[in-house]
């Protein structure tokens, strides 16, 4: 019913760019070119679908050798409550243990810090503020099963 991938071509990164507009911009008011930056060019773009619609994005972008950071991860409101955060969570993840990424951080709004938690990651800094949004910044290990 509900499928991860990455965006392999322009039309599924519109499709990735599109959800994260309706997410952030429309629905959390964060400003365009605040959402999306330079890092769109050099990420990886991951996409969930419910048949042909798509309905959940997220990027992942290695910061230094062996670190990921997972970003933009964002469900439309009317499939939130499904697990496809959890999926979209585990296709990263794995793309990540796949390409030599072994530890991965993300800065959470702070409403989703118990998803995350759920999913192993765990808080490292302190309460900040990020487009206006109140986040903490997060960390996990991955490992090779």
């Amino acid at each position: 019913m509900f499928k991860v991938k990455i965006a392999e071509n322009q039309l599924e990164k519109e499709q990735a760019f599109d959800v994260r507009r309706k997410v952030f911009v429309e629905e959390q008011r964060v400003p365009l070119h605040i959402e999306m930056d330079e890092h769109d060019d050099d990420a990886i773009h991951f996409v969930a679908y419910q048949l042909e619609q798509p309905i959940a994005a997220g990027r992942i972008r290695e910061v230094e050798v062996g670190l990921g950071k997972v970003e933009r991860v964002c469900v439309l409101p009317e499939y939130r409550g499904q697990h496809i955060g959890v999926m979209m969570m585990n296709g990263m993840e794995g793309y990540a243990q796949s390409n030599g990424l072994f530890r991965l951080k993300l800065n959470a709004q702070t409403h989703a810090l118990a998803f995350y938690e759920k999913l192993g990651y765990e808080i490292t800094s302190d309460e900040f503020m990020d487009a206006g949004i109140p986040h903490k910044s997060m960390e996990k290990t991955v490992t090779v099963e």
